[in-house]
């Protein structure tokens, strides 16, 4: 069994992990040879190495977002597409979330201020099911950050593309849905794939249906949201604030206004990054599957995009 693998992380760590959990497997490293691959594990591979992927069985993309490859028009049209399933970053980004969520519920943005001016003035306080929170996709991650919410007694909404049920979670589907979803949704946590149809989502025109004070955060894709029009709300004073940890342009741009702007907060990307030995451990277990002849989850359905 031979696989190719292209990274960006730390290639010596990914080596050895999968080097333990397959032993006996042909194990190279992009750009040795990959047309005699059997499976290729990539993030943000380069063209040419998905040409010489035309024999290759799967190809796992090594992190949660897989725009990179389903959009792709040199991948190999028998190669089934496989994203990481959790592999560690449902938790991560849970603990971001409810950071994120609970620091607008309890206010300190404001407290923050009030320090800055001198003041000491305790604010009124909110009841948990007063306080809407609106989960934008709900796959795995918007599911495990919906669960770990659950507890704090938040007015939980939850919109994806087509109906589920969440427990805990008011849920809308469809763009019929979308407008109702948004109004009652005081924290709006971006957690979609990135695909056509969601490029540009999060514009003036879906973003002014939050109620005034609303709180963007993002953690999703750059490329969902308009930078200028959450810049011209929260100018306005329409939303309140924005925590965002993906962006257009990484690193973000140093002339960009999200660095100095008062009311976003911003992170390098870290959300929830891919743990390698939970990430080979699922692969390794996939592949043993593949081989063996049985079916596996987490395939990318190329005409959805996720």
């Amino acid at each position: 069994m031979r696989l190719i693998v292209h990274t960006t992380g730390d290639a010596a760590a990914w080596d050895a992990a999968l080097r333990q959990a397959l032993p006996g497997a042909h194990i190279a490293f992009w750009p040795a040879p990959a047309a005699n691959a059997d499976y290729a594990l990539v993030w943000k591979p380069p063209p040419q190495l998905l040409r010489d992927l035309q024999g290759v069985k799967a190809i796992f993309n090594l992190g949660a977002g897989v725009e990179a490859l389903a959009g792709e028009p040199t991948l190999p049209p028998g190669a089934s597409v496989v994203r990481l399933e959790d592999a560690g970053m449902a938790q991560q980004m849970a603990e971001y979330v409810c950071h994120a969520v609970l620091h607008r519920y309890r206010e300190f943005d404001l407290y923050a201020e009030q320090q800055r001016a001198g003041l000491w003035r305790a604010r009124p306080r909110t009841q948990p099911r007063e306080f809407g929170v609106g989960i934008l996709g709900l796959g795995v991650l918007g599911n495990a950050v919906a669960s770990a919410l659950l507890p704090f007694g938040f007015a939980l909404r939850g919109w994806s593309r087509t109906r589920k049920q969440v427990a805990g979670v008011a849920t809308f589907a469809g763009a019929r849905e979308l407008d109702d979803f948004l109004a009652a949704a005081q924290v709006l946590v971006c957690l979609l794939p990135l695909t056509p149809a969601t490029r540009g989502l999060l514009d003036c025109a879906t973003l002014s249906r939050l109620p005034r004070g609303a709180c963007v955060v993002n953690v999703a894709r750059g490329a969902l949201l308009v930078d200028d029009d959450l810049l011209a709300l929260l100018d306005s004073g329409h939303l309140a604030g924005a925590m965002l940890d993906v962006f257009h342009d990484e690193p973000l741009p140093p002339a960009h206004r999200f660095w100095h702007h008062p009311r976003v907060a911003l992170t390098p990307h870290v959300a929830a990054i891919t743990l390698v030995d939970e990430a080979v451990a699922q692969i390794a277990a996939k592949i043993r599957r593949l081989e063996a002849g049985l079916p596996i989850t987490g395939v990318v359905a190329r005409d959805h995009g996720y």
